[in-house]
Order: structure tokens, then sequence, then C-alpha cells
């Protein structure tokens, strides 16, 4: 097992009462749960998304922290939140990579694997809520 190492689990959403198809907007939550499975406490620093929409468009968004917070992850324990984005088709994904330092100094990418977002017809979650 690596040293220093963040998994990352991720929940997409389909919000159909956030969401106007008329007018090519889709809404969707992703909830991120971000795991130190590493032997190192660690610090989230930074995020990067790239997010593609059905028509190719990409959007990157980078930035400080997640949702205010930058977490200091002591191994084993883990961060949730949850977050949102917006596209102009039905479908797109998004991928992406957390930038973290650990406690001995290290610098180290933890990988989001990408996802998919798909707007149901039915306008309710696309797929079973899983917890773990």
């Amino acid at each position: 097992m690596p040293k220093h190492q963040f998994t990352c689990e991720v929940e997409p959403q389909y919000l159909a009462e956030q969401s106007s198809p008329d007018e090519d907007v889709y809404a969707f939550a992703y909830t991120i749960t971000i795991t130190n499975s590493g032997d190192v406490t660690a610090q989230l620093i930074a995020r990067h998304w790239i997010i593609d929409d059905a028509r190719g468009h990409t959007e990157e968004v980078k930035g400080l922290g997640v949702v205010g917070n930058q977490p200091l992850l002591r191994p084993g324990e883990s961060f949730q939140y949850t977050s949102g984005t917006r596209l102009s088709t039905r479908s797109g994904s998004m991928r992406g990579s957390f930038f973290c330092v650990a406690e001995d100094g290290e610098r180290f990418e933890a990988e989001v694997p990408e996802f998919a977002l798909v707007a149901d017809a039915a306008g309710g979650e696309q797929a079973p809520r899983v917890l773990h």
C-alpha cells in the first residue's frame, strides 16, 4: 500500500427540481467520500475538475479546498461533501483530482475516476444510493 494515498468514491445524482430541460439546464449533485488509505496524515489543499457535456464542451474548474474546507485526514479517516454542477446537455461526465500534502512534506495527487452525469426521464435519482 502506498505511504501517501487518498481514495475517492463518488455518488452522482440528477436534480430534476433544479433543472429546466426546455432551457437546456440539467443540474446534478455529487457526493464525494475521500478516505486516507495511506499511512501518513495528509491534507487536501486544492481540487481540479474536468467536466464534459454530450456536445464535447469541456469546462475546467480549479480551486482551493472543497466546499470551503481543506480537510486534514489521519490514516483511515474520511471526509464527505456534496457539491453540484450544471450541464447544457442531458448527459456528460466529470473526472478530476485533489492536490494533497502529507505531514512529512510529500505532495501527491488523489485521482477521482471519471463518473457519468445522466438526466433520467423520470426525473428521480439516476441510481440507487449506496451507503458505505
